[in-house]
């Protein structure tokens, strides 16, 4: 029915931009919660299906988001180049392992992987376990590396490149770290449009959802950078790691 279609087009809309809002309060949030979102709200019990779907908010924000950081920070577009390119490969096959695997079983992991990102950040808030920029302790000719393994993780969970890539940059490499999080962001940004094309590929894309999330999502991401400006960085930490606690909960609660 027409008036069912427009209802729920509004809503996945409206989701879309509480997933910007999200996904620029916490930097990373927006796809990481999209994809259970999706599962507990619009009844996408396919975690493949889910993952396909936030894709199509995943890959346009990435790429917004490299740009302002290009704006913003010192980036080497030729490590940018290098990160992105990289990262392809990886992501390409992992996006075609994830596509393959039995729907319940991905979910599982992609809870347990939400579970060790939350744990990850908690630990980031005890006392001297903050990373910041130092000497380089690894040699630049590494840096694919990164791209490869925030590659695979961009393919396999749909997001988590740049969670990889951007400590590793900063810790190992001896980054700052908007540089480093601009360039994570390069990684992941042509891997999710790689990613978008593998999932669609495969029959695991919504459009019909996913293009409404994807408008909301670009339209409030900008409102949640400003506030993330505003709050102290310990207290959003903390409650993003609590929020993936808790979602990622819910998700092995369904089995």
């Amino acid at each position: 029915m027409p008036e069912h279609f427009l209802l729920s087009t509004l809503l996945i809309f409206g989701l879309g931009g509480l997933l910007g809002a999200v996904g620029g309060l916490f930097g990373i949030g927006g796809g990481l919660i999209a994809i259970p979102a999706l599962g507990l709200l619009f009844g996408m019990d396919d975690q493949q299906l889910a993952q396909g779907t936030a894709l199509v908010m995943i890959a346009p924000n990435v790429l917004i988001g490299f740009w302002q950081y290009r704006k913003r920070a010192d980036i080497a577009l030729r490590m940018a180049l290098m990160l992105g390119l990289s990262a392809v490969l990886a992501t390409y096959l992992s996006a075609r392992l994830a596509t393959s695997m039995d729907a319940q079983l991905l979910r599982r992991i992609f809870a347990g992987f939400m579970i060790g990102l939350a744990l990850y950040f908690l630990w980031r808030l005890l006392p001297g376990r903050a990373i910041t920029a130092q000497h380089a302790r690894v040699s630049p000719r590494w840096i694919p590396l990164v791209g490869v393994v925030g590659g695979a993780f961009s393919g396999f969970f749909s997001v988590g490149g740049g969670v990889v890539a951007a400590p590793a940059l900063v810790g190992l490499f001896g980054m700052r770290q908007a540089a480093a999080q601009g360039l994570a962001l390069a990684l992941v940004t042509p891997g999710a449009v790689v990613a978008l094309a593998t999932y669609a590929h495969a029959g695991h894309v919504d459009w019909v959802s996913g293009i409404p999330l994807s408008l909301g999502g670009m339209l409030t991401i900008s409102w949640g950078v400003a506030l993330a400006h505003r709050m102290p960085e310990r207290r959003l930490r903390a409650l993003f790691a609590l929020c993936l606690i808790a979602t990622a909960a819910v998700m092995l609660v369904r089995g």
